[in-house]
């Protein structure tokens, strides 16, 4: 029982060094430093917000719609950062692989904890502004970690699946890019689930259905209105409700079983 246990705490100093490492890289040399962990979701924010909400006038019957738009893009920014960060965390740790010894599975998950860190400080931001807003904090507000949780682990199963394959096709980093920015649209971040609901029921679930989006409104349901459109609130048939966290499950299962198959070959390959 005493190697395992000397094994596992010698894992979790690496991932913290290694976390500890990531974190500090990212920002150095930056005139501003860590504070892009906040600047660059509240940029982002405040383009989309003059744009849709002030030109386009999208949100207008949203109660709170700036804290439900400066929510989407935190949560976006977060699972484009944790799956961008962990698709490139063993190629861009190659030295280190040909070097030492060690579950390959911590370059990974210390590349999207690295993430995680920057969700943490801008959550506090968006609890603020949701406060300045005039949102009247609830017990439920307690509940966010569950949704946030799922779209973490669904980031990772992302990033084990595409993150095994980038070591030897460096194109899927490119690939992923190209993607994530289609995704951006297909999920309502920007506009109101309502808005697409109005049009068509039918294309409001099947959006729903995507775990991502199942994510965002959660969140905003828990932490902004209880009037938002959830996937459990809309799809009355509870195994199509299902259907997110199954997706989320399957990805992080089929990518950490590739990911173990392939790690064998990381230090030939990268």
């Amino acid at each position: 029982m005493g190697i395992p246990r000397v094994l596992n705490r010698k894992n979790r100093i690496l991932l913290a060094e290694l976390t500890k490492t990531d974190f500090k890289l990212r920002y150095q040399g930056s005139v501003l430093g860590y504070l892009w962990a906040l600047l660059r979701p509240l940029l982002m924010f405040a383009i989309l917000y003059i744009v849709f909400a002030k030109l386009l006038k999208i949100g207008g019957d949203i109660p709170h719609y700036p804290v439900y738009l400066l929510c989407g893009t935190t949560m976006w920014s977060f699972f484009t950062e944790c799956t961008s960060q962990g698709i490139q965390a063993i190629v861009n740790r190659g030295d280190l692989l040909r070097k030492i010894s060690f579950p390959k599975y911590i370059v990974v998950v210390s590349a999207t904890l690295t993430a995680v860190i920057n969700m943490l400080i801008n959550l506090v931001v968006i609890i603020i502004f949701a406060l300045i807003n005039g949102v009247a904090p609830t017990w439920s507000w307690l509940l966010i970690f569950i949704p946030l949780i799922g779209l973490y682990l669904l980031s990772l199963g992302i990033a084990f699946l595409l993150g095994s394959i980038n070591v030897k096709y460096r194109d899927i980093t490119s690939i992923w890019d190209v993607l994530v920015q289609a995704l951006f649209y297909a999920i309502p971040i920007i506009y109101p689930i309502s808005m697409v609901a109005s049009t068509s029921a039918t294309a409001a679930k099947i959006i729903l259905l995507d775990p991502i989006a199942q994510c965002i409104q959660d969140i905003r349901y828990f932490l902004i209105t209880n009037e938002t459109i959830t996937t459990w609130n809309y799809i009355n048939n509870k195994f199509l409700a299902a259907i997110p966290i199954l997706i989320t499950l399957a990805i992080l299962i089929i990518g950490a079983i590739i990911f173990r198959r392939k790690s064998k070959f990381f230090a030939e390959e990268v």
